[in-house]
């Protein structure tokens, strides 16, 4: 049995392929199939099997077009009610490949409908955990309040997961190697490792879900401080629950243009993906600047937090050299089929932004009204100034309006990516008052 672990950086997703014998199975499958079957060329195998864990949340699988496109069956549980070509796969049910036995542990906690996935040959176990065991966590409970058709309340979950964490493993050896389907930087879960993989035994001794802990005091420590939920998880549970359409021929649909006046629908909102300097030089008025420069940027989580399911935008590119590698992340979460188009800023004048005078804020900050947008338990943990007042990015269309208009605003974040996206965000909103961004200024401000 060979392994491969496939990670997608921005969404911190690791997806699997398994080769025996000329054949090979893939489990948790980002969007874009194309590295699946350039691994299936090289090692001359055929994909015979697709597993998904559960309907995700913070991604778009490629399930059904594999299936469509290689004959591969997909494996998922029948609590999922899937909607698409599969065979179910619950406890005690198996599949062999090659020298490979597949087996299912039915294992609800993250959702109630999670599975994972045991491979065993005569050398190894590997487990695929998907969302419920991570490596120093498992997966949250609260995910599925707001999305998807089948609804579960979190307490439930969260004693459900207590319940698989108590009796779903204790048949499994601790040389079990754990493959987590996300690592550190993912929403599904709140403190995760940065190791991609670990061992049953390991994490017997070190996860804290596998403590001696009452069922209240397990409940009560899973649901404290979850991160925050963005707008387009369960709008990707119910795709998942589907099946995704072609990946290639969604993103061929967004039409590229060379002026802003070829778009013509005025209720199109605005994605400018260029540097924070790039888009405070110039920028479309009223267009939001979601940063997608590296694989550190969290450019798809950002966006399916400001922007709403099915809400119609045009994206704003620094080149057109960058407008395949901007639509295969856009597609990541879904998002294609409501971008309207693509363009680059041709020499007409654009609105700037003023920089902050930095001595003067240092002087006299109560001359500002300071807006934290950092998550809510980042500002529990600590604050940076005493008078900041606190409105989560993920919130701040939503909550813009409450913000006072009587002093100039400073946006702040931890370091400056968030707080490009929501001085962009306010000087929308706030017409009329100065907005500034205190940007990467901010570690002048920690102690």
């Amino acid at each position: 049995m060979k392994i491969i672990q496939f990670e997608d950086k921005p969404l911190a997703h690791y997806s699997y392929a398994i080769l025996s014998k000329g054949k090979m199975a893939l489990v948790d499958p980002s969007r874009d199939p194309k590295q699946y079957y350039q691994l299936a060329e090289k090692y001359n195998s055929k994909i015979t099997a697709v597993f998904e864990t559960h309907p995700h949340a913070d991604f778009v699988s490629s399930h059904l077009q594999i299936h469509k496109e290689t004959g591969a069956t997909i494996y998922v549980s029948k609590m999922v009610g899937a909607n698409y070509p599969h065979k179910t796969f619950d406890d005690s049910d198996t599949f062999n490949l090659g020298d490979v036995t597949f087996s299912a542990i039915n294992t609800p906690g993250h959702s109630p409908d999670s599975i994972t996935i045991i491979a065993k040959d005569k050398e190894s176990h590997a487990m695929f955990s998907g969302d419920t065991l991570f490596i120093g966590d498992v997966g949250r409970p609260d995910l599925r309040e707001k999305s998807g058709n089948m609804k579960a309340k979190r307490e439930e979950l969260a004693k459900s997961m207590y319940h698989t964490m108590q009796t779903k493993f204790n048949d499994l050896p601790d040389d079990t190697v754990v493959y987590p389907a996300h690592g550190a930087g993912s929403l599904c879960g709140k403190n995760m490792s940065s190791d991609s993989s670990s061992t049953l035994g390991r994490e017997r001794k070190e996860n804290w879900a596998f403590k001696s802990l009452s069922e209240d005091k397990f409940v009560s420590h899973i649901l404290a401080d979850q991160p925050f939920i963005p707008s387009y998880f369960g709008f990707n549970v119910d795709i998942n629950k589907i099946g995704a359409d072609n990946f290639e021929k969604n993103i061929a649909r967004p039409e590229f243009h060379f002026k802003v006046n070829d778009i013509q629908d005025k209720d199109v909102l605005y994605i400018d993906v260029r540097d924070e300097a790039q888009f405070k030089q110039k920028h479309i008025s009223g267009s939001f600047n979601i940063m997608a420069e590296t694989e550190d940027d969290k450019f798809e989580t950002w966006l399916g937090s400001i922007v709403k399911p099915e809400e119609k935008f045009c994206v704003v590119l620094k080149s057109v050299e960058d407008k395949d590698e901007i639509l295969h992340r856009i597609a990541k979460i879904g998002y294609e089929k409501q971008l309207i188009g693509l363009l680059t800023l041709d020499h007409s004048s654009f609105e700037t932004f003023e920089k902050l005078n930095l001595k003067n804020f240092k002087k006299h900050p109560d001359h500002y009204t300071i807006v934290d947008i950092r998550n809510k338990s980042e500002v529990e943990e600590e604050q940076y100034f005493e008078n900041a007042i606190s409105h989560p990015l993920n919130e701040l269309r939503d909550t813009a309006n409450e913000i006072p208009k009587d002093k100039p605003i400073v946006v702040h974040c931890a370091g400056g990516y968030r707080s490009a996206a929501g001085s962009s965000i306010l000087q929308k909103a706030l017409e009329g008052v100065k907005v500034y961004d205190l940007s990467d200024d901010i570690e002048q401000f920690k102690d």
